[in-house]
């Protein structure tokens, strides 16, 4: 057994154990995935991050988030979409290389009309064998932070960001190998951590 897999299996049972209502169904209301990558590392779980590549048009351009992306007809499900978008945008095939552990509660935009309306559902995967991260157009970089950095308190920081009319705003965040987090992920990661932070009597 190796130094993580209690953890990732008390983790496992934690997601799987959650009670979250999701919003009423609303067919206009675009819906969305993302993944939680979660691999080995040298000081525990390592959580895998992406900076979207600067695009005219996209709300989200340049900003780091998660791999992910919007359902599909197609999709068999919100986490086979959260797979599907990571395959594509960095190359994992979850599907092979990966364990689906779970999902996150889901998040949508609260910034009050100036971001677009979409629902976005987390899922939590684990990756126990070396992959190759292949970035596609859509994707500029990608990190891999421990877990345990984000959870400390030099992570917590703030994002400062001028919107027209309303002056400068300050939006809690995460600050990461020189990546700073804020946002639809942010969010989504503080839920995350929160979970994780229960597995702490198992590791």
């Amino acid at each position: 057994m190796t130094p993580d897999q209690p953890r990732i299996a008390a983790l496992a049972s934690i997601l799987a154990a959650q009670a979250f209502a999701e919003p009423a169904l609303d067919p206009a209301l675009p819906r969305a995935a993302v993944a939680i990558v979660l691999r080995p590392g040298p000081d525990g779980p390592e959580l895998l991050l992406i900076r979207r590549a600067q695009r005219e048009g996209d709300p989200w351009s340049g900003h780091v988030a998660l791999p992910g992306g919007r359902e599909q007809a197609e999709d068999a499900g919100p986490a086979h979409t959260a797979a599907r978008e990571t395959h594509e945008e960095v190359g994992i095939d979850l599907a092979a290389h990966g364990r689906l552990l779970g999902p996150v509660e889901p998040v949508w935009p609260l910034s009050g009309g100036r971001a677009p309306r979409i629902l976005v559902r987390p899922f939590v995967f684990w990756v126990s064998a070396p992959v190759e991260v292949t970035p596609n157009h859509e994707v500029d970089e990608t990190v891999w932070v421990p877990v345990s950095e984000l959870r400390g308190p030099g992570a917590v920081t703030e994002h400062l960001l001028e919107i027209e009319g309303m002056g400068p705003m300050r939006f809690p965040a995460f600050g990461a190998r020189g990546y700073v987090v804020w946002g639809l992920t942010h969010r989504i990661l503080t839920t995350f951590l929160a979970l994780y932070a229960m597995t702490d009597a198992a590791a």
